[in-house]
């Protein structure tokens, strides 16, 4: 089970809430949530991203990272309280407090 802030995801049953409600993501937003929590607090790259999530090691010119941010971000509610932190130039962060990154 990883844990950030009030999101827990259980990679034995694929299960992920967010203070206590469920939240249903299709296969590559949980590998994308899955990496941002593990890597929680580390500034990743678009590129790192595409390498590690979706085994693109090669220039691309693809949105692909930023519409599945946009969507995990939405189903994980960001209005409430945002945990996915874009960081401009250099890429995105998973941290409950954006002030202890930066």
């Amino acid at each position: 089970i990883l844990n950030v802030d009030d999101v827990e995801l259980n990679l034995l049953t694929l299960a992920v809430t967010r203070n206590g409600e469920k939240i249903f993501l299709q296969p590559q937003e949980f590998k994308l949530l899955e990496y941002f929590m593990r890597n929680a607090g580390t500034i990743l790259s678009r590129q790192m991203l595409l390498k590690d999530v979706w085994h693109m090691d090669f220039p691309v010119r693809t949105n692909i990272v930023e519409t599945h941010v946009c969507r995990l971000r939405e189903k994980l509610g960001q209005d409430a309280s945002p945990l996915i932190h874009t960081i401009r130039g250099s890429g995105y962060v998973m941290s409950a407090n954006l002030n202890d990154i930066i």
